[in-house]
């Protein structure tokens, strides 16, 4: 419920904020975009940060949230913004679908604060059709330093929350345990982005943050990751 908490979007405004969701938005877009006005599955979504921006582009969007209040942000910014987003809400390591009733699966804020993360993954891929987009904090980045530097942080943030980081590998392996492989990836910062936050400067952010995509350190240590994944039996997916 954190994620769909107004006190949560504030850690999205200003110009740092607006401009993390404006590259999240850019990247999800990207990755989906083989099935473009498709039935897509937000689980998690309640802060309305890729469900309204998929129901914009003409997706048939529905967020699957852990309570009812969890649609109260979502259905302001839906109805601001004029887009239509269906809700349910349920337990969501047990979601209450058939095998494979949507074309796209997507979760963003939710991996790195479930424990029984694996369980998540596997409930997502059972679900998804054709694809299953979701974000994570990766080990090898900025967040190496989080236990040395976490309290600076939160001071900067106010609201943060302690979170699980991944090794990629062991991301991958609970894909391909449901039967899944990597076939899209977009790391997004370099920088981490309680600094950006601190600087509040968007035009210098992404100026550092575009020369480091150029000289190649964000895909070695970008952070958060955003993998998309398709089923292995799926004609041309491709290992990437």
């Amino acid at each position: 419920m954190e994620t769909s908490s107004d006190d949560y979007a504030r850690r999205f405004s200003g110009p740092a904020g607006e401009w993390f969701l404006d590259v999240q938005e850019r990247a999800c877009l990207e990755l989906v975009r083989p099935w473009h006005g498709g039935t897509v599955l937000d689980v998690g979504g309640g802060h309305a940060q890729v469900a309204v921006p998929l129901a914009r582009e003409g997706y048939a969007v529905t967020v699957f949230g852990s309570a009812p209040a969890c649609r109260e942000r979502l259905d302001r910014t839906a109805r601001r913004l004029g887009v239509e987003v269906a809700f349910a809400h349920g337990e969501v390591l047990r979601l209450p679908y058939d095998d494979r009733s949507f074309d796209v699966v997507v979760s963003f804020r939710l991996l790195p604060h479930v424990r029984h993360w694996r369980r998540l993954v596997a409930e997502l891929c059972r679900v998804a059709r054709h694809a299953v987009v979701v974000d994570y904090a990766p080990l090898v980045s900025g967040n190496l330093l989080t236990p040395l530097l976490f309290h600076v942080k939160k001071g900067i943030e106010k609201n943060t929350r302690y979170y699980l980081t991944f090794l990629e590998g062991a991301v991958r392996g609970a894909f391909r345990a449901s039967g899944f492989r990597v076939t899209g990836r977009f790391d997004e910062f370099l920088v981490p982005m309680a600094v950006h936050r601190a600087l509040g400067r968007r035009a210098w952010s992404a100026l550092v943050e575009d020369v480091s995509r150029r000289l190649g350190l964000t895909r070695l240590f970008g952070s958060p990751v955003i993998l998309r994944a398709e089923p292995m039996e799926r004609p041309g997916a491709i290992q990437t």
